[in-house]
């Protein structure tokens, strides 16, 4: 192994001209951080250094020769070299909130601008192999890692370490000069193999003597032993030895003349056996590297690139922005010291007055809670929690003990009652969800966070304790993940009523902790968000002042009231400001749509707390009831406004009701976050003013993260809406998302901080994340901190625009960092839902995420189908959603994955489980019915090809061949060059000859049998039959056709034999041919512009075809589409003339071009591919000999015969191999589902050759039937056809 020696002290190298230690210095800095490689290091620093060592050579050149006359000194003072790798490794809501018309528009003007320039192909490419043939050597994998390499360096460091050994023998003047007394040495900066320096005299070692030494792993070194005479006649006398009187095992005193050193610095006896001098020499060799170090995937060198930021990107320019405040929160004289506080007020003094109402499943207020009941009932949980679950002695609760709060959406009376029972008890609750089954999405990471609260109690309702799963001894099971709980039912008939002295203890408002609201973050994890008392209180107190809240208004309340704004406004202000609380569970917006809108009406409520799709419902049922009035409304608070989308649900819901009493000035978005809470919210309007104007941003601005104007397609627009300003007593800033909290410019995309009493404290249990979340102290540019408070990280991407408006434009997690640029998942969303979704896939259940795919993050859509969509229906809108996020947002998609309805896992209020879904998806575990994968579309840093090592070290040897590089990236076939060289064959190079040698030779040798939907056989043809067919197509191009040798001729034929002759006639013509899949007769609109697109960018000379598509050509029907007079010379071989050629055509040269094969991908990108004779013929020789083909065999095709493989199966493999192949129009399986596999078991097939739809129609069509069919194959391989792209898939028949 590799190790470094010692260096000068940093005396010595302070001696040395500045900007060579200006230079030394950067070297070292690019060392520690990965940017250079050691050996580069090594080469830079003896080069900047060699100017200066050479020179104390000449000073003393007595000095050198007493120098080489000394002992070599032992290698104790040589310190290991550290590891070669410095580099760093790369490392559900509902969803109309985002239905936008203008988005919608946007969407389908990209697509047809993408339809327009379909047109625009680039011309076919010859196809090559990625890898050039080259010798064996010159594939060896690099084997930087190992060993292997030790040869080379051994021979680069052998004449290192000579330079380095000649000018350290004379390096005492050199230190005499430059050492001032320094007494410790700087760390070893070169690297030398163990025992290289041996030379170096005794009094060297002892200058170096101070050197801290390390418990080295080197073999012992006792070949050479060190007069202590001899070291201090020659020792500097301004040298000082180290204080300590111990140097590794040697003692100040010592004799040394009769002790020496091993590597480790320990003393042995000098008296050793010749066997132990000779294992100790071999010890010193060098080392081979441990096997682990084999295998370590360095990006820098096995990815052609990483991907780096683009040059042109658009960079902010703007100033550094200063943090935003908020006006004073305001200071009122009737303001409770705690919320607690507040209850206790109304509750005794206004006990008749409603505090909350509740709905049943038909929208109707089935109970109210009064401010007196809420008190005295709170009253009974508190004491019947502190005094009645255990004995005096022993409670089970205790104050700040931690409980779970488990009730259903529909039953917030309860809710309420419970949470303030806790806090009167000075109990921290912990609101969840209702776990309805073992394995409910995301239940086991709820668990996680009730066990790290250290929770052992529930309170619910009676009715959902019932309703709770249970075992069959009538116990609640043991939920995943859970631990275990003691369930208290919290009915008033369950609690004791306290007695007349018992009062709560109801202190002022301080830092304790409240409650603790939980969050799932972006990879799926539950955290806690603690917040005390006095945050509580202050945003009860900010929300009060920026909503402008007074005594006895109503509010009603669409929302989850246990966590977010859904608690915040209906449980906590409205206690704060003795406000009517109208509670609408989701379970009643899912049946009656309107019935918020109703509520509104009804109580005449002055705000509503909504979300984006409860305005999208509204509207949709907008027609059941059209007498009501929304003009008491003065705030209807959006709660997700700040999704860039709900400024289409505003407008839309705005331009509907305004007819009904609805103000403009009335709708308020707002932000929030678990751990900010109310970031910012839009005050209510004066009638009559104008409205906050739009952002109209470029997404393309935005995905590098700065804010620009849209000025270029309206396509590529985002229109923001503006969330209000900055809370009351609230500071803002924007800080950049990934690195230190560095302060954005004013035109740069940020992550949104506030600094205010009303955030939450921690993670419950999570210090160290929660530092890095709540206790942001901003820096500027040059890394210096911006004052010293503290800043909350709210999860918002956004900026401050003109006015101090704060505009959202997504959140951290959302975010999609793809090559560089960031994606925001909503808005991939949004793109997909406006490519007509309503028919293929339900609009609330899709889902947005990336993987992580060769050191870059990959975006992956999943989508639940609506059962009646067919495939065809599925494929088409997958395709043009890839068309639409390529074309507005310009990423690609990795993967597009449709499955059955009601599979994804949801959230409690019906959402889509991300994290859960990205679980199931690396899992392998979605089952998606149709997916389309396209990997080659966003995977573009693939392997570098291999490079020729020099030399084979002893590792690799000894490893093997399996372990000679780092990485296993290539696999080899057989070798074509050293087989069938009797083979008849070999004496043609092309398909042509091989047709008429076996037309002369084996003239009735049936090669092919085409076969109906009946099982019966409508046509074979022999050798000699094809190649007579051949001749008179051919006769047919020079003599109608008017062709030459090289024009591109299209052949337009259903699968079936006429391709086949049509091929060869081509071939013996001269011809290029053109394969292309006929026009379906029952949809000319969608097919015919695909032939016409073949047949431009070939440009092709001729269409060869049958009377009956020739008639389909020229119809009235195919005139709409295409004009009929630009076709080219179309000529039907039906009816052909029995002439020959004179002379067939044969090329010149192997390397001429043979036939074009054109596919069309998913996304409708048309791929041309050149086909030389060569390849031609190897092919077909490579399929002969994987698949044992010979003229005994017979084999089954059912694929189609129009591009890839399929074709060279269909037309080119039993002209070469001479087998007999059956051919299968996979059409026919429409009619006869036992078409293919009846075949098979019919003419005892051992092989066949099948399409991946092929075995999906036949294993759904006869999934039931298998004991009835009984077949058995010896292989069946499966192809994709144009609409697969997923990978290899193997089933057994």
């Amino acid at each position: 192994m590799a190790e470094r020696g010692l260096e000068p002290a940093p005396a010595a190298v302070a001696a040395l001209p500045p900007e060579v230690r200006a230079q030394l210095a950067e070297l070292e800095l690019e060392l520690s951080e990965g940017d250079i490689t050691q050996k580069g290091y090594e080469k830079k620093r003896s080069k900047l250094l060699s100017p200066y060592i050479p020179q104390t050579q000449e000073t003393d050149s007595a000095a050198q020769k007493e120098h080489r006359n000394q002992t070599p000194a032992p290698s104790a003072a040589q310190t290991s070299a550290p590891s070669k790798y410095h580099r760093s490794r790369s490392g559900g809501a509902r969803d109309e909130r985002y239905r936008s018309d203008i988005h919608t528009e946007a969407v389908q003007a990209a697509l047809a601008k993408h339809k327009e320039q379909k047109m625009a192909l680039p011309m076919p490419t010859k196809r090559r192999s990625t890898f050039v043939q080259s010798p064996a050597d010159a594939c060896t994998p690099p084997d930087t890692s190992s060993a292997s390499e030790d040869e080379g360096s051994l021979r680069r460091q052998a004449a290192l370490s000579a330079a380095l050994q000649q000018s350290l023998q004379n390096a005492e003047s050199w230190i005499n000069r430059s050492i001032q007394g320094s007494s410790t040495s700087s760390s070893a900066s070169s690297t030398l193999s163990h025992g290289e320096v041996k030379g170096t005299s005794g009094s060297l070692a002892d200058v170096f003597a101070n050197t801290r030494i390390e418990n080295f792993s080197a073999p012992p070194d006792v070949t050479t032993t060190t007069s202590s005479s001899s070291s201090s006649s020659i020792r500097p006398a301004n040298i000082d030895l180290p204080p300590s009187g111990i140097v590794k095992g040697m003692h100040k005193g010592s004799n040394r003349s009769s002790l020496m050193d091993t590597a480790d610095g320990v003393p042995v006896s000098s008296r050793v056996s010749t066997k132990i001098q000779q294992l100790l020499n071999t010890l010193k060799r060098p080392k081979r590297p441990p096997l682990k170090e084999f295998f370590v995937d360095d990006s820098e060198e096995i990815v052609e690139g990483i991907p780096q930021p683009d040059p042109n990107q658009p960079k902010p320019e703007g100033r550094q922005m200063t943090p935003v405040k908020g006006e004073p929160l305001g200071v009122i004289c009737n303001w409770p010291p705690a919320l607690e506080s507040a209850l206790q007020r109304w509750g005794t003094t206004q006990a008749k007055c409603p505090c909350l109402t509740a709905l049943d499943v038909t929208g109707k207020p089935v109970y109210t809670l009064t401010y007196g009941k809420l008190w005295s009932r709170s009253l009974k949980l508190a004491y019947t929690l502190l005094n009645k679950l255990g004995t005096k002695n022993e409670p089970v609760l205790k104050p700040a003990d931690r409980v779970a709060l488990v009730y259903p959406n529909n039953d917030p009376v309860m809710f309420m009652v419970a949470f303030y029972g806790c806090l009167l008890a000075e109990v921290i609750p912990v609101p969840i969800e209702v776990p309805l089954t073992r394995k409910d999405a995301g239940g086991q990471q709820i668990g996680f966070l009730l066990g790290s609260c250290g929770i052992a109690l529930a309170l619910t309702s009676e009715v959902c304790l019932k309703g709770l799963p249970k075992t069959q001894n009538g116990e609640i099971v043991q939920f995943k993940g859970w631990p275990r709980l003691k369930w208290v039912v919290t009915d008033s008939k369950y609690l004791s009523k306290p007695p007349k002295d018992w009062q709560p203890h109801i202190s002022p408002a301080g830092s304790e902790p409240a409650y603790i609201e939980y969050k799932t973050s972006k990879e799926g994890s539950v955290m806690g968000v603690t917040v005390s008392r006095l945050a509580m209180l202050s945003h009860c107190q900010a929300l009060s002042q920026a909503c402008n809240y007074s005594e006895g208004e109503t509010v009603v309340n669409v929302l989850d009231f246990k966590k977010d704004a859904g608690l915040w406004h209906g449980m906590f202000a409205n206690v704060m400001n003795k406000m009517h609380t109208v509670s609408v569970p989701y379970s009643v917006m899912k049946t009656c749509p309107l019935s918020w809108v109703q509520r509104v009406h009804a109580h005449k409520a002055k705000v509503a707390l909504v979300k984006c799709r409860d305005l999208h419902w509204a509207m949709m049922a907008h027609r059941d009831q059209r007498d009501v009035s929304l003009s008491s409304l003065r705030m209807l608070i959006v709660t997700d406004g700040a999704n860039p989308w709900s400024v289409s649900s505003c407008d839309a819901f705005l331009s509907l009701f305004q007819s009904h009493g609805l103000k403009p000035e009335a709708i308020c978005p707002c932000a929030t976050s678990a751990e900010a809470m109310t970031v910012a919210i839009r005050r209510p309007g004066v009638p009559g003013a104008p409205l906050p104007g739009r952002a109209i941003l470029s997404m393309n601005g935005l995905s590098y993260g700065v804010i620009r104007v849209n000025t270029e397609d309206k396509n590529s627009a985002l229109t923001v809406q503006d969330v209000g300003h900055v809370m009351p007593g609230g500071m803002m800033c924007i800080v950049r998302p990934d690195g230190p909290p560095q302060l954005c410019r004013t035109d740069e995309i940020g992550e949104i901080c506030v600094s205010s009493r009303t955030g939450g404290m921690m993670y419950f249990g999570l210090a160290g994340v929660t530092k890095n979340t709540f206790e942001v102290i901003p820096v500027n540019s040059a890394g210096s901190p911006v004052g010293d408070v503290p800043f909350i990280r709210s999860g918002l991407l956004g900026f401050v625009g003109p006015g101090s408006l704060v505009f959202v434009v997504g959140k951290m997690d959302g975010l999609l960092m793809v090559s560089g640029r960031r994606h925001n998942a909503d808005d991939i969303v949004a793109t997909g839902l406006a490519v007509e979704s309503i028919k293929t896939v339900y609009r609330g259940r899709i889902a947005v995420f990336s993987v992580s795919v060769f050191y870059d993050e990959r975006i992956v859509v999943v989508a639940e189908q609506r059962p009646d969509a067919s495939e065809e229906d599925s494929f088409q809108w997958m395709s043009r959603v890839l068309q639409a996020i390529d074309s507005i947002h310009q990423v690609g998609v990795y993967c597009l994955a449709l499955v059955p309805a009601n599979t994804l896992p949801k959230t409690p209020l019906g959402g889509i489980h991300i994290s859960q879904t990205k679980q199931l998806f690396l899992e392998g575990s979605l089952h998606p019915c149709n997916i389309l994968m396209c990997p080659h579309t966003c995977v573009t840093n693939l392997p570098k090809p291999r490079q020729k090592q020099p030399g084979v070290g002893p590792a690799s040897v000894m490893v093997g061949n399996l372990v000679a590089g780092k990485r296993i990236a290539q696999a080899a076939g057989r070798d074509l060059g050293q087989i069938e060289e009797n083979d008849l064959v070999r004496k043609h190079q092309f398909l042509a000859e091989i047709l008429q040698w076996r037309a002369q030779a084996t003239p009735d040798h049936v090669l092919f049998m085409l076969l109906n939907a009946k099982g019966t056989t409508v046509c074979t043809a022999s050798c000699l039959q094809l190649h007579k067919r051949a001749e008179r197509i051919a006769s047919v191009l020079g003599d109608k056709g008017h062709l030459n040798a090289g024009d591109n001729v299209v052949l337009l034929y259903p699968p079936g034999i006429e391709l086949i002759a049509a091929f060869y006639g081509c071939l013996y013509a001269g011809c290029v041919p053109v394969t292309v899949r006929p026009p379906h007769a029952q949809n000319l609109t969608a097919t015919l512009p695909t032939v016409r697109m073949i047949v431009d960018v070939s440009k092709a000379a001729c269409i060869l075809t049958t009377q009956m598509l020739m008639r389909l050509l020229k119809s009235r029907e195919a005139a709409a589409t295409v004009d009929v007079k630009t076709w080219p010379t179309i000529i039907d071989t039906d009816d052909l003339p029995r002439k020959k050629l004179p002379q067939l055509y044969k090329p010149p040269t192997p390397e001429m071009l043979a036939y074009l094969d054109f596919s069309v991908s998913t996304t409708g990108m048309l791929t041309g591919v050149k086909m030389s004779h060569s390849a031609v013929n190897a092919l077909c020789r490579a399929i002969k000999l994987q698949c044992e083909l010979y003229s005994s065999r017979q084999i089954a095709i059912c694929l189609d015969p129009y591009c890839g493989l399929g074709f060279a199966l269909w037309c080119l493999c039993s002209v070469y191999s001479g087998h007999q192949s059956i051919l299968i129009p996979p059409m026919e399986l429409e009619n006869n589902l036992f078409l293919w596999l009846a075949t098979v078991n019919q003419y005892k097939i051992r092989d066949t050759f099948c399409s991946y739809s092929v075995m999906e129609l036949c294993t759904k069509g006869l999934g039931n039937q298998v004991e009835v069919l009984k077949v058995r194959i010896h292989s069946s391989l499966a192809f994709p056809d144009q609409r697969d792209s997923t990978g290899p898939r193997y089933s057994a028949l």
